[in-house]
């Protein structure tokens, strides 16, 4: 598994995040920390049309662009 497909927190569960852009749909997995501060860094500066928490399972769907950007301060 590449550096890109792998959680910054292995030890995390990953979520599924929906984020609009445009008008587009676009599904991506993110561990919790990261998650967490993606949705703040968004309702602060809004830069996306919205984004989601969407229950149920992660597998499958591609990381989050940039994931690690999202650790924490």
């Amino acid at each position: 598994m590449t550096a890109e497909h792998r959680s910054p927190h292995p030890d995390e569960p990953d979520v599924h995040l929906r984020v609009t852009l445009r008008g587009e749909q676009l599904d991506f997995a993110a561990c919790l920390t990261s998650a967490l501060f993606f949705l703040e860094e968004q309702r602060q500066r809004c830069y996306i049309d919205g984004v989601s928490v969407i229950p149920g399972a992660a597998t499958g769907l591609d990381r989050l662009p940039n994931e690690r950007l999202y650790e924490g301060p």
